[in-house]
């Protein structure tokens, strides 16, 4: 049964993050739970020191993020700023110049409501390594993903290869 009214301490935390440890959050995804068919919402807590992703840009999901607690920086483009609670951020769509991460470099728990629009498919670019993300799914959800690829642009295989074979 779907609710329309959830408290954020009610949102199922999983853990996130990366091998070696420089990514590390819990996240909670609300939006399902809550109906939402056309925009998403996930909870996210990030350790001192962390970040939940990496620097990166959107071309099809448009997101913002509301500061619930603690404080850090806010990539965008070539700038940095600080953040602290109470503050609301925007990461629209568009090129490097609009990629953006959060980090805590506070003492505390950072924790944020990140609320995005839900697309089908997403192109997303990463570029502080040079990678690229496609994705495509019946619900906009990347875990349900029919469709999903990371990679560089340096192992693109022509339009027709393996096709005249």
């Amino acid at each position: 049964m779907t609710k329309h009214v959830m408290n954020i301490d009610d949102a199922e935390l999983m853990d996130f993050g990366s091998p070696n440890g420089k990514f590390k959050a819990r996240l909670g995804r609300m939006g399902p739970a809550l109906g939402a068919e056309k925009l998403g919402v996930n909870i996210t807590i990030v350790e001192p020191g962390k970040r939940a992703f990496p620097f990166h840009v959107h071309h099809a999901i448009e997101e913002m993020f509301y500061i619930i607690d603690g404080e850090g920086e806010y990539r965008f483009g070539a700038e940095t700023h600080p953040i602290r609670k109470g503050d609301l951020l925007s990461a629209p769509t568009g090129g490097p110049e609009r990629a953006h991460q959060i980090i805590n470099t506070g003492k505390d728990m950072l924790k944020y409501l990140a609320i995005s629009t839900m697309d089908k498919m997403d192109m997303v670019e990463y570029p502080d390594s040079g990678k690229f993300a496609a994705f495509s799914s019946e619900d906009g959800s990347r875990e349900k993903a029919r469709i999903r690829y990371v990679g560089r642009a340096d192992s693109a295989v022509g339009y027709f290869d393996g096709e005249d074979d």
